[in-house]
């Protein structure tokens, strides 16, 4: 009688890529614990593809390395958007394709499948791998918002909940000096953030990369409040929003592999306003604080639904593709699909239509 053998253990690797977020470690915590409950070994990769062209980026997760991280902000993993394995640039400027060393570590590690999780470009990168014949599930992550094929991403709850507390505490002191206080929030090409912190925190003027402002517009805005009598105005700034006929406001060149910088909307249009108007104006960008802090409880809640609907996908054997959630439930989406365009907000949005009703001008 033939002896019969127990299959062995799936072998899954874990990443987070690009910016952080809050509610990374709620989805490690969550993959990680589940996959730990089907018996299988969980390794974690330090510092995202990037890291994993290196062996010893691997660590055996235990339990241990998981307890206690489900409200704790950043990843234990590390990540990094400034390395792209098919993309990567020597000290000359010289970009070379180094995607054979992961999926070379991805063999050695006899790993059966990675969860990669990240926004659009580090999803692009695991669709790439994924072609070469890697088996990957997607998780998506990003505080912009900005990913089809998901109503929502985790730590966009979490920023939006920090946008709004900043410009509900310069409420006091706008008022109190009878300034203009510009609010510069993440947002590249998606204005989520600033939308809907500038709705919830009582904004005045609200300015999105979906809607090109007119600056005068806006100073009209900011004059009719001194003659109602208000004294004072709280303009808030996604950091893509642009000025009709001008281009999206830069820091330094373009990275190979990399999207450029963007800043200095906030102090260009707090300059303006002052220079137009006579009214001291001041400037604030809330730049990485709205990445940082403990995950709300939304999103706990979802990381925790994603990091268990990813190990799902590996147990079904169903790979290229992303979780997402779809209300009430979450499904899956090649990735393909959901890095094919940007989820930007609507222009028929009902917030907008919303906005406009209580007088909110989006400098238009």
């Amino acid at each position: 009688m033939a002896k019969t053998t127990k299959a062995s253990p799936k072998k899954i690797g874990i990443l987070t890529g690009g910016g952080d977020c809050p509610g990374l470690n709620a989805v490690i915590r969550a993959a990680a614990k589940s996959a730990m409950n089907l018996g299988w070994k969980v390794y974690g990769i330090k510092n995202a593809f990037g890291g994993m062209r290196k062996l010893s980026t691997f660590k055996l997760l235990r339990p241990a390395d998981i307890r206690g991280i489900v409200n704790r902000g950043g990843t234990i993993l590390g990540t990094s958007n400034r390395v792209n394995p098919f993309f990567v640039a020597d000290r000359h400027g010289v970009t070379h394709n180094e995607s054979q060393k992961v999926l070379d570590n991805f063999r050695k590690k006899d790993l059966d499948a990675v969860i990669c999780i990240g926004g659009d470009g580090t999803l692009r990168i695991a669709h790439r791998f994924y072609e070469l014949g890697m088996p990957v599930v997607g998780v998506p992550k990003t505080i912009d918002n900005d990913l089809f094929a998901t109503v929502i991403t985790f730590g966009y709850d979490t920023a939006v909940s920090v946008a709004t507390d900043a410009i509900d505490k310069l409420h006091p002191t706008a008022e109190s000096h009878q300034r203009a206080m510009v609010v510069e929030v993440m947002g590249r090409y998606a204005g989520w953030i600033a939308l809907n912190s500038g709705v919830a925190g009582g904004a005045d003027v609200i300015l999105i990369p979906e809607i090109p402002f007119d600056m005068d517009k806006i100073c009209t805005k900011v004059k009719q409040r001194d003659r109602e009598g208000a004294g004072f105005s709280i303009i808030v700034a996604a950091e893509g929003a642009t000025e009709k006929g001008a281009d999206m406001l830069t820091k330094g060149p373009k990275e190979a592999g990399r999207e450029v910088r963007l800043g200095g909307i906030g102090e260009h249009i707090a300059r303006e306003i002052q220079a137009r108007t006579g009214k001291e104006t001041r400037s604030l960008v809330l730049g990485h604080l709205q990445r940082g802090g403990y995950p709300t409880t939304f999103d706990r809640l979802l990381g925790t639904r994603f990091g268990t609907a990813a190990v799902r996908l590996i147990q079904n054997g169903e790979f290229g593709k992303m979780v997402a959630l779809d209300p009430p439930r979450i499904k899956a989406v090649p990735i393909k699909r959901a890095v094919s365009k940007m989820k930007a907000v609507p222009l028929s949005s009902d917030v907008i239509e919303a906005a406009r009703a209580i007088g909110i001008s989006f400098g238009d």
